[in-house]
């Protein structure tokens, strides 16, 4: 046999073994039986390439030769390119757990691990809570009120918050607290989001990053007595101050510094600091009775030890402290509470600091620790709140509202949009409850939160301004009626907060991503950092040349996958969207092969490659997302009736995937290697091109006319059933129209002319005259004509046209 047909046979045999990720030892048995048989069919044997294959077995299986002549030396070369990592990255990177995204960064996720994940639940309790307490709130505020006549909310509002303990889903019951599931905490945000935002935020604050969860997870026994069961009855009202004008992402700049000195506290003398900050955007900071604060704790003289600066350390101060000036309110576009404070020579008392003396210096860790949660939950929700009221409002605007005698959701122009609309909250939701999931089991997926964060702020900023761009001036024109236009105003706020959008997605999801999902990048560096040599160096060699043969296999597995379709890729059976997981496997294998080489070649660089790390951010967010569509699809029962918005979903997030591996090989920073990878991502090009024009159609039609896949789409939302309330009376009038429309169509087809307001009643009258339409059919008419008018109406007010008059007489 040639060795032409040996070539082929090789480049198989290990093709497979990289495939399936073999080791080593089987790598080396393979080789020995192929150097046999391509001897033993080429005319005689030869000792030379023994001895080669056998030094190279022995050098690579040997693993105390291994790590002395190969594992030192790239040690050493590891260690000199490793980026340096201030202390607040070690802590973010340290904080929180791994889940899904780890097995989407290993090029070979296991569906299992995700489908056979139980949905989290509500209780009972929960639940009642959602149908009492929360409705009831729901009905008491009027958005229009809280945002344009108080700039706040309603005494009654504040009362019933603290009497039904909303300012306590997170505290345990000992505490007094509601000790409510991460998948309540995000229902009952969701709900009131939907209603008021300025009412959501006030009540996700507490619950989110501040006081009440560093008490519980590092306060000593003696403050969580004192403050949790105050907390949990509504009687302080907390705000945490992190972000000042010297420091927002880059937290670890803060100026705001406490010295370690003596003061008197309580008639005596004890350690505690001289605090001076300067603080802003701190939401609830305006009405706050206790403040939770950062600063950089320092000593200079020694008192608590060698050490000079500290670091980072949170203290609970009481508002009334002498030195503490909480100042005006900011106005950010909403009315919930939010303003700057300060502090000038401001005595903190050891027993201040959250966890006591033991916990100084250790603020910057507690903070990402409950970042990872809280980040997770309250955000994502209020995005898909305005997700869920824009599908439903603008379906419904779209079915009412007519041009050119038909309802305007039926033009192709309004369809996109209004498909998008669709997709993306459905997307948002499956991710926001699939979160909620790894949360309630425990886990802290601090990556996990970081994407769910932007993209469901970023999802809601889309669904809301295509909802402006379909009711054009009925959203504009602002007023009571309005329901679109605060969401509108404040969407900035949550695309700002906890972590600005620009930051999580150039730095945060692929740069915290890439070492803390990786089988094996941090356990390199962990072992590079060891100070026992012989251990790091044991626990690094094991971890690299595992590290090699992942980067092997999945240079491999992303170019038989590609060429194959995902074919080749195991993959339960998902039914209809069986082969959405394959596409996805096949996606995650690329998208570990280019992380993988961007690492290599780019090292510390790469955390300045912003541009690359953003569409490494954006394929991991969507290989997430459209993860978590599968496994929404499969845990409601496989409605066919949902397909077409699971299918845009899905194919949305594929283009977007493909796209941003396509930017990544066209723009990788060292020449060559782009069009080098090309073969092994792309190489037959570009396959997946977004969700079809058809497929929008399909969407739109679910958003325009009552269905139960409208109804889950926008499950969770309040909706008041009056025509006293706007989204109530829209979705009245939707249902009156529909009422309405075969009585016209047959008025239409007998009298070629369509029911207008100008000429409703003249053909109502010849419809009945004429047999066409009976009495009641055309009381149907009128009602669907009467409850359109006022549904799309806009307000107007008193006052403004004199203004403009005199202007007007002024100006001449």
């Amino acid at each position: 046999m040639s060795g032409i047909i040996w070539l082929p046979i090789i480049i198989v045999a290990f093709g497979v073994l990289a495939y399936r990720r073999s080791p080593l030892a089987t790598w080396t048995g393979v080789a020995a039986v192929l150097l046999l048989g391509v001897q033993l069919t080429g005319g005689g044997l030869s000792l030379l390439p023994w001895v080669v294959l056998g030094a190279v077995g022995v050098l690579l299986n040997v693993k105390s030769l291994r790590r002395s002549v190969l594992g030192k030396p790239i040690m050493k070369w590891f260690k000199s390119v490793l980026p340096p990592m201030s202390s607040t990255e070690k802590d973010a990177i340290d904080a929180g757990t791994v889940w899904w995204d780890a097995e989407l960064f290993s090029g070979r996720p296991n569906w299992n691990t995700l489908l056979r994940t139980p949905r989290a639940e509500l209780t009972d309790e929960e639940r009642a809570f959602l149908d009492g307490p929360v409705e009831e709130l729901c009905r008491m505020l009027d958005d229009w009120k809280i945002n344009h006549e108080l700039n706040d909310l309603p005494p009654e509002v504040w009362s019933f918050l603290g009497k039904h303990r909303f300012f306590a889903m997170i505290i345990p019951k000992e505490y007094g607290g509601l000790d409510f599931s991460a998948r309540a905490q995000s229902e009952v945000v969701m709900k009131i989001a939907s209603r008021s935002g300025a009412a959501a935020v006030t009540v996700m604050v507490p619950n989110s990053l501040g006081p009440g969860e560093l008490l519980m997870h590092y306060g000593t026994h003696e403050q969580k007595q004192h403050f949790l069961p105050r907390l949990a009855r509504g009687e302080e009202i907390p705000a945490f101050a992190l972000t000042g004008p010297w420091a927002g992402s880059d937290a670890g700049s803060m100026p705001d510094a406490g010295v370690v000195c003596k003061g008197e506290y309580k008639g005596k003398e004890v350690l505690g600091f001289r605090v001076n900050w300067a603080k802003r955007y701190i939401t609830l900071g305006p009405v706050a009775t206790i403040l939770g604060l950062a600063f950089k704790a320092q000593d200079p003289d020694g008192l608590l030890g060698q050490k000079k600066d500290l670091g980072i350390t949170c203290a609970l101060i009481p508002t009334d402290t002498p030195g503490v000036e909480i100042g005006l309110r900011h106005d950010p576009g909403g009315a919930f509470m939010n303003g700057p404070n300060t502090g000038t020579d401001v005595f903190v008392p050891m027993e201040w600091i959250i966890g006591g003396q033991a916990q100084v210096g250790n603020g910057w860790k507690m903070l990402m620790d409950c970042l990872s949660v809280g980040r997770a939950i309250s955000l994502p929700a209020l995005g898909t709140a305005g997700g869920k009221a824009a599908a439903r409002m603008t379906g419904a605007y779209a079915r009412v509202r007519r041009q050119f005698k038909i309802p305007i959701g039926r033009f192709e122009g309004i369809e996109e949009p209004l498909a998008r609309i669709g997709g993306v909250t459905y997307r948002m939701d499956a991710a926001r409850v699939l979160t909620a999931t790894a949360l309630d089991l425990g886990g802290k997926p601090s990556v996990l939160s970081a994407i769910l964060k932007y993209n469901n702020t970023e999802g809601m900023r889309q669904a809301i301004n295509d909802a402006m761009d379909v009711h054009a001036g009925r959203a504009v024109c602002l007023g009571p009626s309005n329901y679109l236009a605060q969401t509108y105003q404040t969407v900035p706020v949550a695309i700002t907060v906890e972590g600005a959008n620009i930051l999580t997605r150039s730095m945060i999801i692929f740069g915290q991503g890439a070492i803390r999902c990786h089988p094996y990048v941090l356990k390199e560096m962990l072992a590079a950092a060891d100070p026992d040599e012989q251990a790091g160096l044991k626990a690094f060699d094991d971890a690299f040349f595992a590290h090699v043969g992942f980067t092997i296999s999945n240079l491999v597995r992303s170019l038989v996958l590609a060429v194959t379709g995902g074919r080749l890729a195991p993959a339960p059976d998902l039914g209809p969207t069986s082969a959405y997981a394959t596409r996805l496997t096949r996606m995650s294998a690329s998208f570990a092969l280019l992380a993988d080489v961007a690492m290599l070649t780019l090292g510390g660089d790469l955390k300045r490659r912003e541009k690359i790390s953003g569409r490494f951010a954006d394929i991991l967010s969507h290989l997430y997302m459209a993860s978590a569509v599968l496994k929404r699809f499969e845990d409601d029962g496989r409605p066919e009736e949902d397909l077409p918005i699971v299918c845009w979903a899905l194919d949305d997030s594929l283009a977007i995937i493909e796209e941003r591996l396509d930017g990544i090989l066209r723009n990788f920073p060292v020449a060559g290697v782009g069009p080098l990878l090309r073969p092994f991502v792309l190489p037959l090009g570009r396959r997946f091109r977004g969700a079809s024009d058809r497929l929008g159609h399909e969407v739109a039609k679910l958003l325009l006319s009552p269905s139960a896949t409208r109804d889950r789409l926008t499950d969770g939302l309040y909706i008041q059933r009056s025509e006293e309330d706007p989204m109530g009376l829209m979705e009245l009038a939707l249902e009156k129209v529909i009422a309405g429309e075969p009585v016209e169509r047959k008025l239409a087809k007998a009298f070629g002319a369509s029911v207008n307001t100008v000429n409703m009643e003249a053909v109502l009258e010849k419809g009945i005259k004429d047999g066409v339409i009976d009495a009641a059919e055309a009381e149907l008419v009128r009602e669907a004509m009467d409850i359109t008018t006022r549904a799309i109406a806009v307000d107007d007010f008193p006052g403004l046209e004199k203004k403009d008059k005199t202007a007007g007489q002024e100006a001449a």
